[in-house]
């Protein structure tokens, strides 16, 4: 009786372990600009994409926009949607399929999905620059996770008031805004950007950190920091 295979040397990485699989390809068909409503394969609500007019042969940055617990993709899309024309970005906000993120809920899987076919149609649709994850509250902790276990396609990540960063793997070295409250009550700030900040330098990050007067929310000064700031990633 022969002796069992030895183990694979490096394990699979797949959705389960929050890998994206999307990349990069030339569109093949014509952008669609404004308001875009995308549902799944079954004509549920999937997400809202909004893109800009485009500008000549100026590819889009793409910013995944994740909305908090309990809320709605249009949630998302709002935390940036007032200076998307102005800097040429490409939102996508997808909808959570449960009340939150999936990695909050049971474990990476169905979202991370979710947002790999809407990174694949994006790419199919539209020139695309770079990929830039973000959200608030539960989709900021979520983007983080996301945008750190897959830094070799995610360029930024933007943390909104986040609550943890929690990937199971991680790649690349993708640079980080946050942002929070000083007076949050959700995710207070001492048991959370105060603690996620610090261990984020430990470990290599490049993060720009911002605290502001207020509670648990995205003030039109933070907005528009956190897209100056994405105006200066390579």
């Amino acid at each position: 009786m022969s002796e069992p295979a030895p183990p694979h040397r490096e394990p699979e990485e797949q959705s389960r372990h929050g890998r994206l699989t999307a990349r990069p390809a030339p569109p093949v068909g014509p952008a669609t600009a404004g308001l875009v409503p995308m549902t799944g394969p079954d004509g549920e609500p999937f997400a809202l994409l909004y893109a800009p007019a485009p500008a000549g042969d100026q590819p889009y940055r793409v910013v995944v926009l994740l909305h908090g617990a309990g809320g709605s993709a249009r949630q998302g899309l709002d935390l940036l949607l007032p200076l998307a024309d102005a800097h040429h970005l490409l939102l996508v906000a997808p909808q959570a399929a449960a009340s939150s993120w999936d990695m909050i809920v049971e474990g990476f899987g169905t979202d991370v999905r979710r947002i790999d076919s809407l990174l694949t149609s994006v790419y199919a649709g539209y020139p695309v620059r770079d990929v830039v994850l973000g959200g608030f509250s539960d989709g900021a902790s979520y983007a983080l996770s996301l945008g750190l276990t897959n830094g070799d396609l995610v360029t930024g990540v933007v943390a909104f008031s986040p609550g943890f960063a929690a990937p199971l793997v991680t790649h690349g070295q993708p640079r980080v805004f946050v942002s929070h409250g000083v007076d949050d009550r959700v995710l207070p700030v001492d048991v959370c950007s105060r603690r996620l900040v610090p261990r984020l330098h430990e470990l290599g990050y490049d993060v720009a950190y911002q605290e502001f007067t207020g509670g648990h929310e995205v003030p039109t000064e933070i907005r528009e920091a956190a897209v100056a700031w994405l105006d200066t990633l390579p």
